[in-house]
């Protein structure tokens, strides 16, 4: 079966509403990107297709971050609909367990400090607008790198 990233988004808004918590498109964009990494590095393949561009805020799926603009700062107020399989949102769980408390900011600073975000950034000042593609290699490298520590 294959995943889409606005089946991960619609899962963590599904869970936000769950759990009374706060989603923002900026949250959002951090979940997906933390549940790709560790999917490549944990699984050695893709949780979807789509790639992140490595913009001033941290990883964003272009695609993504159109959908959900309209909501601004603000939480996304949208019915989401389960639509994964039970395995895909065990893991996604997974990933919540480890990020969802976080706040925006505290997630974008995160990626800010690790190497993909920046290795895609070479070259740019960190007001600078970019679209360079965060590489899934780097991804999965990276993280990959942390299964171990952890």
């Amino acid at each position: 079966m294959i995943i889409s990233c606005s089946e991960i988004a619609s899962y963590f808004i599904w869970l936000a509403h769950e759990t009374g918590s706060f989603v923002s498109n900026l949250k959002l964009q951090k979940l997906v990107y933390y549940a790709q990494s560790w999917h490549l590095a944990l699984h050695d393949a893709p949780l979807f297709s789509e790639d992140f561009e490595a913009w001033v805020h941290g990883p964003v799926i272009p695609e993504l971050y159109q959908k959900y603009k309209s909501f601004g700062w603000q939480p996304i107020a949208e019915d989401a609909k389960l639509s994964l399989p039970k395995e895909t949102q065990e893991f996604l769980n997974e990933v919540a367990d480890e990020y969802f408390a976080c706040d925006a900011y505290e997630l974008e600073q995160m990626t800010h400090f690790e190497a993909p975000w920046n290795t895609a950034r070479l070259g740019y000042r960190s007001d600078m607008p970019c679209n360079e593609i965060i590489k899934k290699d780097w991804m999965k490298e990276y993280y990959r790198s942390r299964v171990k520590e952890d």
